[in-house]
């Protein structure tokens, strides 16, 4: 078997609304609703699903846990630009701009944390192999 690409991944959260309204105005992302009462953000080829911790959909992990998540987004826009928007959202760059080993490539990458304390990674890809 080879596997091909990611389609989505569940994220646990404590407040729904707090994240949809991160994910959608700092990172771009989409809120969509989908199923009987689900919620995703929809970027790029991916989404993520959420899960309100309390409320988690079957099948879910063991332990769904708000905050245990560690996540890396790659995106075109210039660093310079993504610490200038990530300033003017309030969100404070809790590591970054630094060098990080990507998938495919070298990245440029910066961190911040969502409403629930998951680390996120925003990252742009050199243009070094990794």
């Amino acid at each position: 078997m080879k596997i091909d690409r990611m389609d989505h991944l569940v994220l646990t959260v404590k407040d729904l609304a707090a994240n949809c309204e991160f994910y959608s105005g700092v990172l771009g992302m989409q809120v969509i609703n989908f199923g009987e009462g689900r919620t995703a953000l929809r970027f790029g080829n991916q989404k993520m699903n959420l899960h309100e911790a309390g409320r988690e959909f079957s099948p879910r992990a063991r332990t769904p846990t708000p905050g245990s998540g560690d996540l890396c987004f790659i995106t075109s826009v210039p660093m310079a630009q993504v610490i200038e928007h990530l300033r003017g959202c309030g969100t404070e760059i809790v590591e970054g701009p630094g060098p990080r080993t990507g998938a495919r490539r070298m990245l440029d990458s910066v961190y911040i944390r969502d409403p629930d304390d998951n680390l996120i990674e925003i990252s742009n890809e050199t243009s070094e192999p990794s």
